[in-house]
């Protein structure tokens, strides 16, 4: 049981069976709304044509529209969609926002597509999802592959369709086009207020060390803003090699170096310590964030794993079986559906903004993703006191008492 929507119905019915459900309810909240799938034929530059399979996976709209990304990627299914709008539904009730669970992409790399192919490829997916999408409906955002240009394609499909402006449809646009202030950093910030609250309940101090498997958009804003805080980040990854430095790296320094471009192997410089990419599992730390891709901890390397406490910021980044083993040591994880919220709850404060006409400064998001974590975190931290949880089985309790 290692596919999202595997991990994802295993974590509902040992929820639902904790919290007293009938079968017949927890089969509710596992069964899907719907799930379209989309043939969409491409003319190539070179007159060719090639067909591509799409998909939009609404899983809950009990809360409020449904909300999620869409991917372009050639892994892209029906079942990983179906699995990923299910997590959404439950993260998006853990943080508290009035918005369900979606998502959806094409089975395509766009790098073997040109801008021009691009374009048209996006504009057919956006023509065929208008019909099942709208500002109180469905709002996409992006995810994988997936930027605030290919949003505005989608939103300008969707206008066309609807013959009104809908600003408010998409989510994860370019701020000129309606996006809102805060959004780079959202996922990475939010990581860093949950962790934070979840260390203080655990008494793990002020100062932790830290080690971050992955550091592109996410783990690197998670390292930034934690070494701000004091945090001694002591090696970070991504798939060339890990950097260890036990006296503390200089987090703000190194991913300034990665977004010119450049691997972590090629930055890193003769004074730092550089070893394989997943020595970052072994690394002696507090905390261990996993910011990289789903099923990155299997039972091969979970025992390789020292942090009190582990961190996902990837979705799914810990298969079945290696939770199971780090519970029963004791490992506390920090779950996916909580700590990386901050990106669905900033794509809410968008879609907030897009229907009242409001624009907020950054400042004003980063106060109010504060607050709507601290809420969050406190409500997981609870239950997972009062019912003696890891803290991601009691996180799942706490969205499926609001779902059901």
């Amino acid at each position: 049981m290692n596919s999202i929507l595997d991990n994802a119905v295993g974590q509902i019915r040992e929820s639902g069976q904790r919290l007293h459900l009938s079968e017949l309810a927890i089969e509710q909240l596992i069964a899907p709304a719907g799930v379209v799938h989309f043939r969409l034929p491409l003319e190539k530059d070179d007159g060719s044509v090639e067909i591509y399979d799409a998909y939009r996976s609404q899983h809950s709209d009990k809360l409020g529209p449904f909300k999620g990304g869409l991917r372009f990627h050639p892994q892209v299914d029906a079942e990983e969609v179906q699995g990923l709008s299910t997590l959404m539904s439950i993260k998006t009730a853990v943080a508290g926002i009035p918005m369900g669970g979606g998502k959806g992409g094409v089975a395509v790399n766009p790098k073997d597509l040109s801008e021009a192919e691009l374009e048209r490829l996006t504009r057919a997916f956006g023509a065929k999802l208008a019909p099942y999408i709208g500002p109180k409906r469905d709002v996409p955002a992006p995810d994988v592959n997936t930027n605030g240009k290919i949003m505005g394609w989608l939103l300008d499909e969707y206008e066309q369709f609807a013959g009104e402006d809908a600003p408010a449809t998409y989510t994860g646009k370019a701020v000129e086009s309606g996006g809102s202030e805060g959004r780079e950093d959202a996922t990475g910030r939010g990581g860093v207020i949950v962790t934070a609250q979840l260390l203080e309940s655990m008494n793990l101090g002020d100062n932790p060390t830290v080690a971050i498997q992955g550091f592109g958009n996410v783990g690197s804003w998670f390292a930034r803003l934690g070494e701000q805080r004091g945090w001694k980040i002591i090696a970070v990854s991504d798939s060339s090699a890990t950097v260890h430095d036990i006296n503390g790296l200089n987090a703000a320094e190194l991913a300034d170096q990665k977004a010119n471009g450049g691997s972590l192997k090629d930055i890193a410089g003769s004074e730092l310590k550089v070893t394989d990419r997943d020595e970052v599992f072994s690394v002696d730390c507090d905390i261990l964030v996993l910011a990289a891709l789903e099923n990155s901890v299997t039972k091969d390397n979970v025992n390789d794993i020292k942090a009190t406490l582990v961190v996902e910021m990837a979705n799914n980044p810990i298969t079945a079986e290696a939770y199971d083993t780090l519970v029963k040591r004791g490992v506390q994880v920090a779950p996916d559906v909580l700590a990386n919220a901050g990106g669905v709850i900033v794509s809410y404060y968008e879609w907030q903004q897009n229907l009242s006409g409001d624009e907020w400064t950054t400042k004003d998001v980063a106060k109010k993703l504060e607050d709507q974590l601290h809420q969050a975190a406190t409500q997981v931290i609870d239950r997972a006191t009062d019912a003696n949880l890891n803290f991601k089985d009691a996180a799942f309790d706490v969205a499926i008492k609001k779902l059901v």
